[in-house]
């Protein structure tokens, strides 16, 4: 398993989960641009707006795993299952790279 192509891959989709996280919220929050005056667009807006949170939620979520997977190559502790000790299968790795237990415990 090749570690070290594993964390650029992890640096790379954090780099642009973080993206999608900042654009969405500040499509959400309307930081660029002002609501609109009509109310009925303002109604679908506010429905928009709801699901770019949820977006930005979701892609914040899995950064935070991707951070928790970057330490734990630093510390060594990288594929190894938080539960049971043993490795965690390659093939889960790949799927999931942020992968803490492996198929097993999970």
């Amino acid at each position: 398993m090749n570690i070290e192509r594993i964390r650029i891959d992890l640096l790379e989709r954090l780099e642009a989960l973080e993206a999608r996280s900042d654009k969405a919220s500040r499509h959400a929050s309307h930081r660029d641009e002002p609501l609109s005056a009509d109310f009925e667009e303002q109604a679908t807006e506010s429905a928009n707006d709801e699901v770019l949170s949820v977006i930005a939620d979701e892609a914040l979520h899995e950064a935070d795993h991707i951070r928790d997977a970057l330490k734990r190559i630093a510390l060594g502790h990288y594929g190894i299952c938080d539960q049971c000790g043993d490795q965690i299968a390659e093939a889960r790795l790949i799927a999931v790279p942020y992968s803490t237990r492996c198929i097993e415990c999970a």
